[in-house]
């Protein structure tokens, strides 16, 4: 399976009181970047969330959003200060004595003068808040993988076509260069003859001339390598595993056959192939730029 290293994913749930929202996003890179951003109090999900995102993308530059939202008062805790609280009473007693007023104290009065009251909030269970985040960020990254994926079909499917293009490209450049040395001869023959004019052409020196030729510009080689750099590309494709920088080391030496062979032959014919063969290449290496 082809996946790109372009991809987004989200996914969110209301667990234990908690809503809980995981956001991927990722672009081309080299290698595995990981970026997060997490609320302060939950720094301990950070080496967790990076192990289970790294577990399923091994290149592009990913960054991961976490939210947790507390929607229940679940993990409050409201403590009393008793020893200020009867502080208050007894000074309200005081007063009720001495200016003879009725005394009238409740919990309710008590309750509403500053600090008598306190919320803080209840230990987390580390255990279970992750157990929480994990089950959502699984979610949001099966999304990821799945828009990779389809992203990496596309991919896979333009970088086939513009395979069965080079194929095309490549024998036309062989049924050119087939009859290529014949007529380097027959022209060297029939510039002698204007040359040399009544006197003999030496049949040995052209037959020696035709054979220098052939061998300087001979590009079997090249393209038989190119045939089989094209059936290497399509068994990398069908690969069910990271791919990228395979096929970004196999484009180069796409290029580097189809440049020999721009330099060896001088044929008009050819040298328009092989800038169609090379502009076919330079496509198929920004694509691949985009698959992990």
């Amino acid at each position: 399976m082809v996946l790109s290293m372009t991809g987004y994913g989200r996914a969110g749930a209301l667990l234990h009181g908690r809503d809980i929202k995981v956001e991927l996003r990722s672009v081309n890179a080299r290698f595995f970047e990981y970026s997060s951003r997490i609320p302060r109090s939950c720094a301990f999900l950070e080496d967790k969330l990076k192990k289970q995102v790294a577990s399923k993308v091994s290149r592009g530059k990913v960054e991961l959003n976490l939210s947790i939202q507390t929607v229940t008062a679940a993990d409050t805790v409201v403590t009393v200060n008793w020893q200020l609280a009867q502080g208050y009473r007894a000074a309200l007693n005081a007063m009720s004595e001495r200016m003879d007023l009725k005394n009238d104290v409740t919990a309710g009065m008590l309750a509403r003068f500053p600090d008598v009251l306190t919320q803080t909030a209840a230990p987390t269970d580390e255990e279970e808040l992750w157990q929480d985040v994990q089950s959502v960020a699984e979610q949001a990254v099966e999304a990821f993988v799945a828009m990779r994926a389809t992203e990496g079909e596309k991919l896979k499917e333009d970088v086939e076509n513009r395979l069965n293009v080079i194929e095309q490209l490549v024998a036309q450049i062989e049924q050119n260069s087939a009859g290529r040395v014949q007529a380097y001869s027959d022209k060297l023959y029939a510039r002698l003859q204007e040359l040399l004019a009544d006197r003999n052409i030496d049949e040995a020196r052209l037959v020696t001339e035709a054979a220098i030729f052939a061998d300087k510009t001979a590009i079997d080689e090249e393209t038989v390598r190119l045939h089989s750099h094209v059936a290497q590309y399509r068994e990398i494709l069908a690969l069910n595993e990271p791919i990228g920088r395979k096929l970004d080391f196999l484009t180069q030496e796409l290029n580097r056959e189809s440049n020999t062979i721009g330099s060896k032959c001088q044929d008009v014919a050819i040298t328009r192939l092989v800038v169609e063969l090379k502009s076919e290449i330079e496509k198929i290496r920004e694509q691949i730029q985009n698959i992990e």
